[in-house]
């Protein structure tokens, strides 16, 4: 259940309106300021069906074992645990939700190794697999390391896999098509490329390899086809999987770099799953629109289901929002912030959420005291909601978020109470386990 606060509500009186203590209230909907809600905000609201009050002598270990839960079950539904082991006598635990779904689906999430450890910690018990963004490579197929060991480390510990990203960015970190068309033309670098990720994902302990290959040349797209295939060939010798990053396309003959270089068919048969990237619509330096329109992401799941399996299909959730000046100038930046941030610009202004049910997505308006006017989208838990609903109409192997670097506690609740998340299969043969 999600509730939207109206005015003159107080936090305590929506817990009491559904049976919830306030403490029980505010577990579900970290990092949220009781004192500060803002007219709209959309509030997760869960039932706890088995709460377990902490004995002295209690651990984490101990209460799994008596419940018949994993360690990671009971993070993923005490997010206010933060992912880390100490409890205390009196504090309540939730057991199990009433509304509690065990349906497998995997979650995966994309992670910038300079992420904040806590934050890592807390999400990890909720992911199948972090994914580092990103190594990249030369055009002589040697790799571009990046500082992903405490990642590794930190997932292990947490019971989490994690998939090894490549992508042929810049040293500015822009996507290089010219730098894929060079390797592609080499025989000799693409070998050495495939080598070297292969070599590396073993090394590492990594479950697989995610290729995130944007703005690919049409000319290019049979060879990235037969580059994904072969790494794919490579990885289920070692019983590892390769995923592909797809651009939201909705046909096969739609126009555009970022699209005609996919071909989602044949990179689908290549690949064992495949990631479609459902969001920026709203975009950087584009107008002002909802990042992920519900609209739009379904025509892209639905194309995406015409050519690709549903059992290999991740659909993309964004976990950010953006923030445009007004009037929109062509090319001017939108300002890149966090969901909690978007509330609390709405509190600081003194303005409401407003929520676009066509686009199923929150935005709120203000003005500065200078008078510059704004207009930000972001995802809250009802948009986030609405997301996952497609993700069970469709049968979907799983979600991917964009990216796990901002703090967002109440959706990985949601997710954790809507999905089991399952962990990353094992190529063997022909079936993944």
């Amino acid at each position: 259940m999600i509730h939207v606060v109206q005015p003159g509500e107080s936090f305590s009186a929506i817990a009491a309106a559904y049976g919830l203590t306030t403490r029980q209230l505010l577990d579900q909907n970290l990092p949220v300021d009781t004192e500060r809600l803002v007219v709209g905000q959309a509030l997760l609201v869960l039932q706890p069906a088995l709460v377990h009050t902490v004995q002295a002598g209690d651990t984490l270990y101990r209460l799994a074992q008596i419940y018949g839960l994993s360690v990671r079950q009971l993070y993923q539904r005490n997010p206010q645990l933060l992912g880390m082991p100490a409890i205390w006598p009196g504090q309540q635990l939730v057991i199990r939700y009433a509304e509690q779904n065990e349906a497998p689906l995997l979650v995966t999430g994309y992670g910038y190794p300079f992420i904040d450890r806590s934050l890592l910690r807390s999400v990890l018990p909720s992911l199948s697999a972090i994914k580092p963004f990103t190594y990249g490579f030369t055009s002589n197929g040697e790799l571009v390391p990046i500082d992903d060991e405490e990642m590794l480390r930190m997932a292990q510990q947490a019971g989490s896999g994690a998939v090894m990203v490549l992508a042929p960015l810049t040293s500015e970190g822009m996507f290089d098509s010219n730098l894929a068309s060079e390797l592609f033309a080499s025989p000799e670098a693409t070998g050495n490329l495939i080598s070297n990720t292969v070599n590396l994902a073993r090394i590492k302990g990594y479950d697989g390899v995610n290729l995130d290959f944007e703005y690919i040349r049409r000319e290019d797209s049979a060879s990235y086809v037969r580059f994904a295939a072969e790494l794919a060939r490579q990885l289920h010798k070692e019983g590892r999987i390769l995923s592909v990053a797809l651009a939201p396309k909705v046909s096969a003959e739609q126009r555009g770099q970022l699209y005609e270089g996919h071909d989602y068919r044949a990179l689908g048969m290549a690949a064992d799953f495949a990631m479609l990237m459902t969001y920026e619509w709203g975009y950087t330096y584009g107008p002002p629109l909802a990042i992920a329109p519900i609209y739009e992401v379904r025509r892209v799941l639905e194309y995406g289901l015409s050519e690709i399996p549903a059992q290999k299909i991740l659909m993309g959730i964004p976990n950010y929002g953006y923030d445009w000046t007004l009037p929109y100038r062509r090319g001017a930046a939108a300002v890149t912030i966090s969901n909690q941030r978007a509330v609390e610009l709405a509190w600081l202004y003194e303005t409401e959420i407003r929520y676009d049910q066509a686009a199923q997505a929150p935005y709120i308006e203000y003005t500065t005291p200078e008078g510059a006017r704004h207009i930000v989208w972001f995802e809250d838990v009802r948009s986030i909601s609405a997301k996952l609903d497609l993700a069970a109409e469709f049968g979907l192997r799983g979600i991917s978020y964009w990216t796990v670097n901002r703090p967002f506690p109440a959706n990985w609740l949601l997710v954790t109470t809507r999905f089991a998340p399952e962990p990353m299969p094992v190529y063997r043969g022909y079936l993944m386990e």
